[in-house]
């Protein structure tokens, strides 16, 4: 085997590992938590589905692979609770350390590929990455409200917590955004989320 296939492969394997980073969010039929992988997949659905719905044009492939990317650092970082206020202290210097190793693992166009998208969707200064990452916010939104307040009720978490956490999907869709609001108004008068 030659040497690009061999660090192609060891970086397929070691990725392998997002499918045992479990998150906060409860699958739709509540029976247990996702994982990673799970997430990573279902974001990149929504990009197919809901991109007539970001505010200026996005290329659906890009976000496609931001969204695929954009948690394989919770590998080593493992997965941050979006209300954990303490954890998210050091979340960046986690995840940035998590990334050279874990990209650096591909040959180094790759790499290089791989680390660009991550990067830019952390800085979120593109409408590619704008869409992505309020889709990362809508989906976890989505989970908790179709759980009748899911990980809010669980944890404690306020309205006011999850309108400011969720807010960035206004950054990337007017539209999701009202949609996500919808949401939160509802919950809190149904008692999924305290007022």
């Amino acid at each position: 085997m030659d040497a690009r296939l061999e660090r192609q492969l060891d970086f397929i394997v070691e990725i392998d590992k997002l499918k045992h980073v479990m998150r906060q969010s409860p699958l739709c039929d509540g029976s247990r938590k996702e994982n990673d992988a799970e997430h990573s997949w279902h974001l990149a659905m929504m990009a197919m589905i809901l991109a007539e719905h970001a505010d200026e044009p996005v290329d659906v492939g890009r976000v496609v692979k931001m969204l695929l990317i954009h948690d394989i650092v919770e590998i080593d970082a493992g997965d941050t609770f979006a209300y954990d206020d303490q954890g998210r202290k050091d979340q960046e210097e986690r995840e940035q350390k998590a990334a050279d190793r874990l990209f650096n693992l591909l040959p180094d166009d790759q790499a290089k590929d791989f680390r660009a998208l991550w990067d830019e969707f952390e800085e979120d200064d593109t409408a590619d990455a704008r869409f992505a990452r309020a889709l990362d916010r809508l989906q976890p939104l989505t989970l908790n409200y179709i759980n009748k307040g899911g990980t809010w009720r669980s944890k404690g978490v306020t309205a006011a917590k999850v309108i400011e956490r969720n807010r960035p999907i206004e950054d990337g869709s007017a539209y999701l955004w009202r949609h996500a609001k919808g949401l939160i108004e509802d919950a809190r008068e149904k008692g999924y989320i305290k007022p």
